[in-house]
């Protein structure tokens, strides 16, 4: 929000995750997490917590012959990101897509929101 009152929206209603109250968006998480130079692509939704209502989680596919483990890149994130916007966890998968390319994250909320009668706003 602009002093002028003016609003810009970086993020989709869905993709914005509500930590402790916090607005978190996915887009700013994932161009950190792109920089890490062993990320080919990467995908942030919010998952559920009991404490904080939701937390960030990262989807990570790996550039060919890399190995990382997930705390590398939750510790990458600490260096460039405040602390309540760093991932909880970090999977390592092939992203979800389209015909066209397109990441399916819907998939991944329904993967992780499964067994929970609404997401939690």
């Amino acid at each position: 929000m602009y002093p002028d009152g003016y609003m810009e929206l970086r993020d989709r209603a869905k993709d914005i995750i509500i930590s402790s109250g916090t607005n978190i968006s996915t887009i700013e998480v994932e161009r950190v997490i792109y920089k890490h130079p062993a990320v080919l692509e990467v995908a942030v939704i919010a998952i559920p917590d009991a404490k904080r209502g939701e937390v960030p989680k990262a989807f990570v596919t790996l550039k060919s012959d890399v190995n990382v483990k997930a705390q590398e890149i939750i510790d990458f994130c600490r260096q460039h990101l405040a602390v309540f916007k760093i991932p909880k966890a970090v999977e390592f998968i092939e992203l979800p897509k389209t015909a066209t390319g397109k990441v399916q994250k819907y998939l991944l909320r329904e993967k992780e929101w499964a067994g929970y009668e609404k997401r939690i706003h």
